[in-house]
């Protein structure tokens, strides 16, 4: 089964960790991609920085055991 996990972090240090210490869970096996953004808003007294990753990756490794869904 396909899985995402979502990170949102305001300083781009602190999502780097999040994210190092999750990828450090998976087998290299499961992991399938990494999306990232960075977002910002002004609300006329300082610039709030959003980044934001999401890692795809695979729950289990014994996919081919389920059966096929043609979809």
């Amino acid at each position: 089964m396909i899985k995402v996990r979502i990170f949102d972090e305001e300083h781009e240090v602190d999502l780097q960790e999040k994210i190092n210490e999750f990828l450090e869970k998976l087998k290299d096996e499961q992991f399938i991609d990494i999306k990232y953004q960075i977002s910002t808003l002004y609300d006329y007294k300082s610039q709030i920085y959003c980044y934001s990753a999401m890692i795809i990756y695979k729950d289990k490794l014994n996919d081919e055991d389920e059966e096929d869904d043609d979809y």
